[in-house]
């Protein structure tokens, strides 16, 4: 199956998914927070794969469940960063980037 271009109203979804999942992580809620990192991974996946496989190498290793809400965040993180970067000029018209995501995002491209 052929992926389609994100559109403006997955990315807003992923975007506030990721938000409210960063926030859990701050209040040490990992496992909502990692499901929802998971669910913010999930929309418009350039590899339904990914997250299987980073699941996987999770499991194998003997991470506590702070670093794995950590290694989910990473993930959801750039798959937003990623759908971001597919959002015409017209389409980030539309959709209001959270500001400190958008800072995070560009410290990583430099």
């Amino acid at each position: 199956m052929v992926r389609q271009p994100v559109t403006v109203e997955e990315f807003r979804k992923a975007q506030d998914i990721l938000k409210e999942a960063m926030d859990l992580h701050e209040k040490k809620d990992f496992y909502s927070a990692i499901e929802s990192f998971k669910k913010a991974a999930m929309i418009s996946p350039f590899n339904s794969a990914h997250l299987e496989e980073l699941q996987k190498k999770l499991k194998e290793g003997a991470y506590k469940l702070q670093q794995e809400s950590i290694a989910y965040m990473g993930c959801a993180a750039v798959h937003v960063s990623q759908l971001l970067k597919e959002l015409t000029v017209e389409q980030r018209d539309e959709v209001p980037v959270d500001e400190n995501l958008i800072k995070v995002f560009n410290d990583w491209d430099n």
